[in-house]
């Protein structure tokens, strides 16, 4: 499967250098999860842009830094998804909403799981150079959402298994759903998510939790 990114965020010219190494993050996107990091060069990002690879080495200073700032990109995103559900309590009904909007968006970066599915061994590398620092405190922040005691057993059992199957679903098996639409597939997952946490309400059906979210009828 071929997995398009370019265009997916801002990259007028008028943004100067900033636009230029977002231009340059998203080729190197583009095409690390297409041919592969190993099989990438930077010539070949260079002249995706129309650059000389010189010109590159002005915002980076090598592949690797590129690699790093894809996912940079992605950790800025966990970050700030876990410490929204970090102050979500233990209602089923509230993470519900949290998960819903958090289902919206990894949608919106799928790309970025994809490429880290396909290109793991040199995400691993970039691990052993002493990322794993950022990694733990990720994790650390899921275990506190997750451990509050004054939430019920049955209930933080449920929220795990709802948060797994977004996990399961958009990120470890990111490039397994890689043809199905965005929109089809969130609302499968939905409904799933409806599943696990709310098993006695009416509907299952992923426009239904999504009504709720907003405050809709269905």
């Amino acid at each position: 499967m071929v997995v398009h990114t370019i265009g997916q965020r801002p990259t007028s010219d008028d943004r100067g250098e900033g636009s230029t190494r977002e231009r340059i993050l998203d080729i190197a996107l583009d095409l690390f999860t297409n041919q592969g990091y190993d099989k990438t060069s930077l010539r070949e990002i260079a002249e995706r842009l129309g650059f000389s690879k010189a010109a590159i080495y002005y915002h980076f200073a090598s592949k690797e830094e590129i690699l790093m700032a894809l996912h940079q990109r992605l950790h800025d995103f966990g970050r700030g998804a876990l410490e929204k559900l970090g102050r979500a309590g233990g209602s089923p009904e509230v993470w519900a909403e949290l998960l819903d909007r958090l289902t919206d968006e990894i949608l919106e970066q799928r790309a970025l799981f994809v490429l880290h599915e396909r290109n793991q061994a040199a995400f691993e590398s970039l691990h052993r150079e002493g990322h794993e620092a950022d990694h733990d405190d990720l994790q650390q922040r899921l275990r506190d959402a997750l451990s509050d005691p004054a939430v019920s057993l049955n209930n933080r059992v449920r929220i795990a298994a709802a948060f797994g199957a977004i996990m399961g679903c958009l990120v470890f098996s990111a490039d397994a759903f890689g043809d199905v639409p965005s929109g089809e597939l969130g609302d499968a997952l939905r409904s799933a998510i409806n599943d696990l946490l709310l098993p006695s309400g009416a509907s299952g059906s992923g426009s239904d939790m999504r009504a709720r979210s907003m405050g809709g009828d269905s």
